[in-house]
């Protein structure tokens, strides 16, 4: 395989939309973002590369929302408290994921909203002038298309839309480590009578942690990982598992992905195994599918007016243009399957969180785009440092990021079109009348 032959490429395309808003990707940010956009009367076209909404919490069979609030305070208010009432209605839970009952949810969110979109629809390119972006370009199975439009907002969690418009980013640590991912998975034959409520621990249910170094010690794992997210139970036998790790895995690289899958699929059974031989009422557990959407959970962070960062978490930052408050913890995954690592892991992830009651600041700046005027960031890729990124990344960051980016996109759209020149003030009131959380 050469990668030093190089070719010329051009094409004439048609302009399929041309509207208010272009939002590459459908996951909790892009739908939440389209959904308030179009809600406040702009046009609206989301591309959507997978088969359905939602990204990892549908076709990545992440098994549980993060934290919606702050034990205290509705953080994720406005589109995230609408996916709760509706989980809670419809499945009677308001943590716990079935993926078929949220496809079900955003696809009647976003109908109803009268924002346009199509599923495997990909951007592969963008066309800008200066510090605008003018065109979104597309493949679909229609061919390749282009998308007109004043806003552009990326919500790809990669921050491919920003990075193909040449826009500064940084991945992972110094050393461009990023974090392991993880190949989400679903189950059947659990013992019925182990099953999650939202008045119960699930984490006290079952111990799925305590035998997890004996299993290594009798080699029933190809890597010594210590690191157990775990598994949780709706009912009727079923299990939602993120559980294992795949290691040195670069999520903006085609191969790098697809060799995470391929071993994702293998661990899967090495888990099976663990279950089935080590933890009470798992003798029966099946594996009935892994997900078509590997975890991805860091890969680069598109780099705005403000960073937010580390000391931001630490004094529960308040900024004069935030959004929204968050308070999940730092959760930066080990990056190597050794005792050191999980070690370094656990100091973090129970030092570097919050009382009940906490929270931080996310300021709009953290989703303009340095160099660009017509261009948001929202969901996985916001401008952070990596600290801040492990905590906004989980849904209902993404849910707060995306609608105060839809918002203020439909603001700017009824002007010229400059991120920089929405009137803070009105999108904070305008968010606060959705409901968002904004002492």
């Amino acid at each position: 395989m050469s990668a030093s032959e190089k070719i010329e490429f051009s094409k004439s395309v048609n302009v399929k939309y041309n509207v208010d808003v272009f939002i590459a990707g459908g996951g909790p940010s892009g739908l939440a973002a389209g959904i308030t956009a179009a809600r406040h009367g702009a046009s609206v076209f989301i591309a959507e590369a997978h088969s359905c909404f939602g990204g990892m919490g549908t076709a990545g069979l992440v098994p549980w929302f993060c934290h919606l609030k702050d034990s205290v305070n509705f953080l994720a208010d406005g589109i995230g408290r609408e996916v709760h009432d509706s989980m809670k209605a419809e499945m009677g839970s308001t943590w716990m994921i079935d993926p078929e009952v949220l496809k079900r949810i955003y696809d009647r969110m976003v109908k109803n909203s009268g924002a346009d979109f199509s599923f495997y629809t990909k951007l592969v390119d963008v066309v800008k002038e200066g510090q605008f972006i003018k065109y979104a370009i597309c493949s679909a199975k229609s061919g390749v298309f282009a998308v007109k439009a004043k806003l552009f907002i990326d919500c790809t969690g990669d921050g491919d839309l920003s990075a193909m418009a040449g826009a500064e980013y940084k991945k992972g640590d110094e050393n461009g480590t990023m974090m392991p991912v993880t190949l989400c998975s679903q189950w059947c034959n659990i013992d019925p009578s182990i099953q999650d409520s939202d008045n119960v621990d699930w984490a006290k249910r079952v111990d799925q942690h305590g035998p997890l170094q004996k299993a290594i010690d009798d080699g029933v794992f190809s890597q010594p990982d210590l690191h157990l997210p775990g598994m949780v139970f709706p009912g009727h036998g079923i299990g939602g598992a993120n559980i294992g790790h795949v290691f040195d895995v670069d999520g903006t690289d085609e191969r790098s992905i697809t060799r995470g899958l391929i071993d994702g699929r293998k661990l899967a059974l090495e888990y099976e195994a663990y279950y089935k031989n080590y933890i009470k009422g798992f003798k029966d557990i099946h594996l009935v599918a892994t997900a078509s959407l590997l975890g991805v959970r860091e890969t680069r962070r598109i780099m705005g007016d403000y960073i937010l960062d580390l000391n931001d978490f630490k004094k529960r930052a308040c900024f004069e243009d935030e959004i929204g408050r968050f308070s999940y913890p730092v959760d930066i995954h080990p990056p190597k399957a050794d005792k050191e690592s999980f070690k370094k892991f656990e100091e973090e992830f129970h030092s570097l969180r919050y009382a009940h009651g906490e929270s931080y600041g996310i300021p709009y700046r953290s989703l303009t785009v340095k160099g660009f005027d017509n261009l948001f960031v929202a969901g996985r890729c916001v401008s952070t440092d990596r600290y801040m990124q492990s905590s906004i990344r989980v849904m209902p960051g993404c849910f707060i990021t995306g609608q105060a980016v839809g918002l203020a996109s439909a603001l700017a759209s009824k002007g010229k079109g400059v991120t920089r020149e929405v009137n803070v003030k009105e999108l904070q009131t305008a968010l606060r009348k959705m409901g968002a959380f904004l002492p």
